[in-house]
């Protein structure tokens, strides 16, 4: 095998001359314009979003409610066109809504995962519904989106809810190798350093978020000028990377109350495990989720490796139908990476396929 590296085409030369010509005179290649959207309601830290269905194309269907977590944009959903969640969603007929947190600043610094599960899905769930004429909507959520989704729907099982679809969601953090570095000092200091930071701030800044989500793909990070150089004349790659950034460079803070819960609970106490959390004055149980709930872990996330997201699967006990998948991509890129269009997104197509027009507990067809 010849170590020398291999001549580029004509074609590919032509391709990456274009490509950096692009991204000289107009600043980038990857086109971030967010799909259309309205507004249908809205609330604390709450905005539901209806997406503009594509014209000529037939929506069919239940909708679907798209769940972002906290601290990242919702832009994950609709990351840029042509590997946009969103864009394929509605191409397909498939009415679709969204779920904004928008800007977390200091005076929501005590506001709790309760608002989450208590007020704002519910209340986006119901919104959902009855903008859609009463339909079950499927709810799907990633990473903490689908653990806040996961409760919210346990919770409330009066909910008009057709399905639970979870993307890489974390449940067992003892499984996130990502955290093992850190848990001597938490476990020595008793979980004081970090207490004492979030509650003279007021939140986990949004440096922090960045650094962390950064962390997870430092190998990619430490990579990515090489990267560049050998994919100039690949503009899909180019426009990925430039997607992701611009992800990136959109992380909002979390409120300093919802992060000491998640920190204390989740991380030092891995309740998820437990099949119960507190949650405000009482225990949600996981087991008391009824909904088909599908779910789906990257097959190279650090952030939520495969097991840590697997650990939910025997705790959804009572639910109609559980189903887990991994599939290609790390933690973004699983949900919204060039292979999920091949992969993530038919799946999840044919999942609420399966399960429109469910009620109470019955799925017609």
């Amino acid at each position: 095998m010849s170590l020398l590296p291999r001549v580029p085409s004509r074609s590919t030369l032509t391709s990456a001359a274009g490509n950096v010509a692009h991204k000289v005179m107009y600043g980038g290649i990857a086109d971030l314009r967010p799909m259309p959207k309205a507004l249908i309601d809205e609330g604390w830290l709450r905005e539901v979003y209806r997406y503009r269905p594509v014209a000529g194309v037939t929506q069919v269907g239940d909708p679907v409610l798209l769940v972002p977590p906290l601290a990242a944009p919702a832009l994950c959903y609709d990351l840029r066109r042509g590997c946009s969640l969103v864009e394929h969603l509605v191409s397909t007929g498939r009415p679709t809504y969204l779920v904004d947190y928008g800007q977390i600043s200091f005076r929501d610094r005590s506001m709790g995962i309760e608002h989450w599960v208590d007020e704002l899905l519910p209340e986006a769930i119901r919104a959902v519904s009855r903008d859609a004429g009463g339909r079950p909507v499927h709810v799907a959520g990633w990473s903490l989106g689908g653990i806040f989704a996961t409760l919210a729907v346990a919770d409330a099982p009066d909910l008009p809810v057709a399905s639970l679809t979870i993307f890489g969601s974390p449940f067992d953090v003892t499984r996130v190798p990502l955290v093992a570095p850190f848990r001597p000092l938490v476990d020595f200091t008793n979980g004081r350093i970090i207490t004492t930071g979030y509650q003279l701030i007021g939140s986990a800044p949004k440096p922090i978020v960045k650094w962390v989500f950064q962390l997870s793909s430092v190998d990619k990070v430490l990579t990515k000028p090489w990267a560049i150089a050998t994919h100039l004349g690949d503009t899909d790659f180019l426009a990925q990377i430039e997607a992701v950034d611009h992800f990136t460079a959109n992380m909002t803070a979390y409120p300093g109350r919802s992060f000491g819960q998640l920190y204390h609970r989740f991380f030092r106490s891995n309740v998820m495990m437990d099949g119960r959390v507190e949650v405000g004055d009482r225990f949600i149980e996981l087991d008391r989720l009824t909904v088909p709930t599908r779910i789906f872990a990257g097959a190279t996330d650090a952030i939520a490796p495969v097991k840590s997201v697997e650990a939910i699967v025997p705790l959804l006990s009572s639910a109609e139908e559980v189903r887990f998948d991994i599939v290609p991509g790390g933690h973004l890129g699983m949900l919204t990476g060039r292979a999920a269009r091949r992969t993530t997104w038919p799946m999840f197509d044919e999942w609420m396929r399966d399960h429109d027009g469910r009620v109470s507990g019955v799925t017609s067809r």
